[in-house]
């Protein structure tokens, strides 16, 4: 894919440094952009790159498909627990959990 900036830059992961929710949390000013929802986020960094790990690069849009657009964060830890939940259920969350 053709991204707006490199994937492992300082626009992006830090060179490889950071890694899904770090690289979307990046994005988001805890102090001056809430409310916003998952359509609003997207129209700003949809085509905009998401280290998964160290092998695989999607985009903000590839990761939101699993949120819908109406989707309203109004605090960061709200943000993180839907993106988390996203990112499971895409199977892009690079770990998992064992079940005894």
């Amino acid at each position: 894919m053709d991204w707006p900036h490199d994937p492992d830059g300082e626009e992006g992961s830090e060179g490889g440094r950071k890694y899904g929710h770090a690289v979307l949390a990046k994005k988001v000013d805890e102090d001056e952009d809430f409310p916003f929802t998952a359509g609003e986020f997207v129209e700003d960094y949809g085509n905009h790159p998401v280290r998964i790990d160290h092998e695989r690069v999607v985009s903000v849009d590839d990761i939101f498909d699993y949120i819908d657009d109406d989707e309203e964060f109004e605090t960061f830890p709200e943000f993180h627990t839907v993106v988390g939940e996203a990112l499971r259920e895409a199977d892009y969350w690079p770990y998992r959990l064992e079940h005894a």
